[in-house]
């Protein structure tokens, strides 16, 4: 038999000592009604795909607990300390709050880990997470953001959830030469350049005819669902809001995007794809959903309305005029009336809007975001951003949490600006300068 010295005993049984702890801190667990009974705080910690309502598995419950916020374990190495602290405080956690997890075994512990460092000492389990399923809460167009897994079991030919209702086909959408998409992309993708869909001097959408000669070119009906991802997500949001102009009735986006494939290590390909057969005819008459997309004047028509909004889906620096965000764009400002919708450090960052992985963050995050600039669901509510990109991302969380009226102003700050004698704004102000 092997022998182990004095200090070494010592040291196993501390270790022991000290996963037996942890053991029976997460072993503590609180039913839904308990925690609310304490006016505590759920907190699901699987990847957002489920918490939005894509089930683990074929007729599985969908969705989260109520009120629930999504903190997923595969979030935390991507979180600094200064991050973790900032989300705790935006979502009023503190020590004292009581906490429940749920979510798998390892998933809960490691989140526990960090809500501890954190400081955080009320942390349990959720006993009867996801037993009640007429309780749960889901985007109600969850399935307009698909997962890794799901797009791969879909491909392999397996049963999934919300499945498209007839022929499908898979594109990666960027700007310019493919040149990222010839080293690797999704099996069986075709390839999308945005500049098919958009063109100088504004970077506006195409004409109609050229639309719907894109469309055909790729084998794309009315009735085909059309699935999306870019490295960028919002190129293929913008891909995504002018074929749903169009009229293609079924458009979907890989949640996160390319980056969120390749951290699934799932297969890809290299180089061109097989040569896509022409669709005939698109099946109905373009655009079959003119409303998605607002010009100049009928956006000028949302503003200063309690009724409707006018959201500029710019950065902080750009909608008080610090800076135009782009170097082809000179004048620096906002649409005077417009209200601020939010969107990241830059005219090239979305992180108002992203989870750690770059997924879509909490709807509740959103709308919240939201009505404290008075845009809420119940209105008219177009987007704007530069030219199109960032506002056609919006539009596409938006519709996934089900806002019934929402369009992009397709001309954006860059058409605005071009008339001197639309109104402008610069400098500080609020929401309240709107109404």
């Amino acid at each position: 038999m092997k022998r182990v010295s004095h200090l070494t005993a010592l040291a196993l049984l501390a270790g022991l000592s000290a996963s037996c702890a942890a053991a029976a801190d997460m072993a503590a667990s609180l039913t839904l009604q308990q925690l609310q009974q304490q006016n505590g705080i759920a907190i699901d910690t699987r990847p957002s795909a489920f918490y939005n309502g894509w089930p683990q598995a074929l007729n599985g419950p969908q969705g989260h607990e109520p009120a629930a916020l999504n903190l997923s374990a595969s979030w935390l190495s991507a979180m600094s300390d200064a991050q973790f602290a900032a989300w705790l405080c935006q979502h009023r956690l503190a020590d004292g709050t009581p906490v429940a997890l749920y979510g798998s075994a390892s998933e809960n512990a490691a989140v526990a880990a960090r809500l501890k460092s954190a400081g955080l000492t009320r942390v349990s389990t959720l006993s009867d997470a996801l037993s009640a399923p007429d309780r749960l809460q889901k985007l109600p167009h969850f399935e307009q953001l698909i997962y890794p897994q799901w797009l791969h079991d879909l491909q392999q030919g397996k049963p999934v959830t919300a499945a498209p209702a007839g022929q499908w086909k898979v594109f990666e959408a960027g700007w310019g030469a493919p040149k990222r998409y010839l080293l690797s992309h999704i099996p069986g993708a075709g390839y999308i350049d945005t500049n098919d869909v958009e063109s100088e001097p504004l970077w506006n959408k195409v004409s109609d005819k050229k639309l719907k000669a894109l469309l055909a070119k790729n084998g794309i009906r009315h009735d085909t669902t059309v699935i999306l991802y870019g490295g960028d997500v919002y190129a293929a949001a913008r891909v995504a809001q002018i074929m749903l102009y169009a009229g293609v009735k079924d458009v979907r986006l890989l949640d996160g995007g390319w980056k969120t494939w390749a951290a699934a290590d799932l297969p890809v390909e290299r180089g061109l794809p097989d040569a896509s057969a022409p669709a005939p005819d698109f099946g109905a008459p373009i655009p079959g959903q003119p409303q998605l997309m607002l010009s100049t004047e009928q956006a000028r028509g949302l503003l200063h309305r309690r009724d409707a909004s006018l959201v500029s889906i710019r950065s902080w620096p750009e909608f008080i005029g610090t800076t135009s965000g782009y170097s082809y764009i000179k004048p620096k400002g906002d649409i005077a009336g417009a209200r601020w919708g939010h969107a990241g450090s830059d005219s090239t960052h979305m992180e108002d809007f992203h989870n750690p992985d770059g997924t879509m963050r909490s709807a509740d995050d959103i709308a919240a975001m939201w009505k404290a600039w008075h845009i809420t669901p119940d209105q008219q509510v177009s987007f704007y951003c530069g030219t199109g990109w960032r506002a056609a991302e919006t539009f596409m969380y938006a519709r996934a949490m089900g806002w019934e009226h929402v369009s992009v102003y397709d001309g954006g700050w860059y058409e605005w600006s071009q008339n001197t004698q639309n109104p402008v704004s610069r400098g500080e102000r609020g929401p309240d300068s709107t109404l």
